[in-house]
């Protein structure tokens, strides 16, 4: 069997279980356990479906990393709840699930999924990181369409898009990217800093849209030659210079905030998919006990020794 990592987009899964298990599965305590129940299940149908030889959850260790914001200020913004003084600033997360993610990390740990992050970035840096230096073919699940950009068919790196849902999954590839947005996946950090994206709080290039960015990219490569072009005034019209022009401090700073690092000096990790021992077994029965996680548990488990058997 060929070896494939799975690299999990962990926090973008756990909003999208949260959100479409009802909020009325509780533990016997009476706390809510829907992310939990409905993360270890989108797990188990990952491993099913794509039948991965490795696995490792990605974890944003700081979901807004100061240099991020000091480069630019507007950087997810609306999805903060708190900002410190020392340490990650506090992100906008429904008190229900907020309460779930230790619950989460302790599932993941009896199962002998490793977690990995990394001190001042995000789970997408991470993700960038072990993609980029991989050795074996790699899927990352993610609703993040900026993870787009590591798409790579000559490296058999893909996306596993969440985003319209897990009975409706869609494998991104190079194809994929182009028809998608008429960019290679290489030009597509280039193509999201200029179109922005407010989900993120990215202004992008005032009046260049997603087709003039694909534009501009099919004629001069990269943003350095879109830029180039610019300053010669050449190749667009007078209005896309004067757009361009105008942009220049934001485009001096986008890209290091748009491009997921992909160089993290993170520690090697077992993430061979193997038999949960026997402690592990212990340690998952007797959270599926307390929490009654019940047939969620059991189905993760039951995957594993299929996966075992392949």
């Amino acid at each position: 069997m060929t070896d494939r990592l799975m690299l999990l987009d962990s926090a973008s899964l756990y909003f999208r279980a949260f959100y479409g298990v009802p909020d009325t599965v509780k533990a016997p305590n009476g706390m809510p356990v829907n992310a939990v129940r409905g993360f270890l299940d989108i797990i188990t149908r990952l491993v099913t479906t794509y039948e991965p030889t490795h696995l490792i959850a990605c974890w944003d260790d700081d979901w807004r990393p100061q240099w991020r914001v000091d480069l630019i200020p507007t950087y997810k913004t609306h999805r903060v709840a708190q900002v410190t003084a020392v340490g990650p600033d506090v992100e906008v997360v429904p008190d229900p699930l907020q309460v779930q993610v230790p619950l989460i990390r302790q599932t993941l740990a009896a199962l002998g999924i490793p977690i990995v992050g990394a001190a001042e970035h995000e789970a997408d840096d991470v993700i960038g990181t072990l993609a980029t230096t991989a050795t074996m073919p790699v899927d990352i699940v993610t609703g993040d369409r900026d993870l787009f950009q590591l798409v790579d068919d000559s490296r058999e790196v893909r996306v596993i898009y969440t985003a319209r849902g897990m009975s409706n999954l869609e494998i991104v590839t190079d194809a994929t990217v182009v028809g998608k947005y008429g960019v290679l996946p290489t030009q597509y950090a280039d193509y999201a800093t200029m179109r922005g994206d407010a989900s993120d709080g990215l202004p992008g290039v005032a009046g260049v849209g997603e087709k003039t960015a694909a534009t501009l990219l099919a004629a001069h490569g990269d943003l350095a030659g879109i830029i180039a072009a610019a300053e010669a005034g050449q190749g667009m019209s007078a209005g896309i210079q004067s757009k361009i022009l105008t942009s220049l401090p934001y485009l001096a700073v986008a890209p290091t905030v748009v491009e997921v690092v992909k160089d993290l000096p993170l520690e090697d990790v077992d993430s061979l998919l193997r038999p949960v021992s026997a402690d592990g077994r212990r340690d998952a029965a007797a959270l599926a006990d307390q929490w009654g996680l019940g047939t969620a548990m059991t189905r993760i488990l039951d995957a594993w020794d299929s996966a075992q058997a392949r």
